[in-house]
C-alpha cells in the first residue's frame, strides 16, 4: 500500500570506472538501473522513486523505466570520492525546497538486480516495527572475507588488523589462525537497501543515523555488481536459473552502444 510517509532514492552516477557505464549496461535485454527501479515501484509503498543522478542518459532511461528525475545532481557530488551525505543531503534539501513531505528515505542502489517488491517490502514492514527506538535499518549479510584473517602491511611485515592478543576461549591460537566455522560472527552491509528517517539524516549528517538495526537478506538479495567478476556472476546465477530478475513489462530501452 502505498504511504505518503517514504519515498525511494535510487544513486546512480555516471562515473563508473571498474564496469564503465555500469548502472545502464545491458543486464538481460534491460539497463541494469531497470530492475531496481521495476522492484520499487512494484513494490506499491513510495510515494515516489526517484532516481538522484548527474547523467542526462542516465535521467532519461529512468523516467522511460517510470522513476521520477526531478533534477539532475551536480558533478561534485557524483566523483568517485563523493561521500553518500553529499548526494543525499543536496536530493532531500531540494525535495523539502519543493514542499515535497516524507518522513523516510529508502536508498535502493542500482547495482542489485535480484532485490525485488518482496524483499522491499519485508524490509519496511521490520522497519515499521523498530522505527520509533532506532535511525534506520540496513541490509547486512555474513561476511565471507572475515575481517580476523585481515592484515596491513607496514612497509615491511604484515600485521593482523585485530590483535594477536585477543584469542578464542582456552585457546594459544590467534584468531587468524582459526577455521572459519569457529570464527565469530561478522556481518558485512550489502547493496540491497537502506531505510532511514529523514531527522536522523539531518541531526546526524550521516546516511544512516548512530543507532542502525539489521536487515538480514537472504540468498542473492545482497548481490552488488561492481566488477567485471561481480558481473560474470550474475550472468552464471541467470544462466543457472538460481534466480530471478524482476520481470519487467516495458520494451528494452534501445543502447545498442553500452553493452
Amino acid at each position: 500500500m502505498v504511504t505518503d510517509s517514504i519515498i525511494a532514492l535510487i544513486p546512480a552516477r555516471s562515473g563508473s570506472k571498474r564496469i564503465p557505464n555500469k548502472n545502464i549496461k545491458t543486464l538481460a535485454e534491460h539497463p541494469l538501473i531497470a530492475y531496481t527501479i521495476t522492484s520499487a515501484i512494484n513494490s506499491n509503498i513510495f510515494k515516489s522513486v526517484i532516481v538522484s543522478t548527474d547523467s542526462d542518459l542516465i535521467a532519461t532511461i529512468s523516467s522511460y523505466y517510470g522513476a521520477d528525475v526531478p533534477f539532475l545532481r551536480p558533478t561534485k557530488y557524483a566523483a568517485d570520492t563523493s561521500p553518500d551525505f553529499e548526494w543525499l543531503d543536496y536530493t532531500m534539501k531540494k525535495l523539502d525546497n519543493d514542499n515535497i513531505y516524507y518522513e523516510d528515505v529508502c536508498i535502493l542502489r542500482p547495482t542489485n538486480p535480484f532485490r525485488d517488491e518482496f524483499t522491499i517490502r519485508r524490509a519496511w514492514d521490520e522497519y515499521n516495527k523498530i522505527k520509533d527506538s532506532v535511525d534506520s535499518i540496513r541490509a547486512v549479510e555474513l561476511c565471507s572475507q572475515h575481517p580476523y584473517k585481515m592484515w596491513v602491511h607496514d612497509g615491511k611485515l604484515i600485521n593482523p588488523i585485530i590483535s594477536e592478543d585477543i584469542k578464542p576461549n582456552n585457546s594459544k591460537q590467534p584468531y587468524h589462525s582459526m577455521q572459519y566455522a569457529s570464527l565469530p560472527e561478522v556481518y558485512v552491509q550489502n547493496a540491497s537497501l537502506e531505510i532511514v528517517s529523514k531527522q536522523s539524516v539531518y541531526e546526524t549528517k550521516t546516511i544512516s543515523g548512530y543507532d542502525v538495526a539489521p536487515f538480514f537478506t537472504e540468498n542473492y538479495e545482497g548481490i552488488d555488481v561492481n566488477t567485471e567478476i561481480d558481473w560474470l556472476m550474475t550472468e552464471t546465477i541467470l544462466s543457472k536459473k538460481l534466480a530471478e530478475l524482476p520481470k519487467i513489462e516495458k520494451p528494452p530501452f534501445l543502447l545498442k552502444k553500452i553493452r
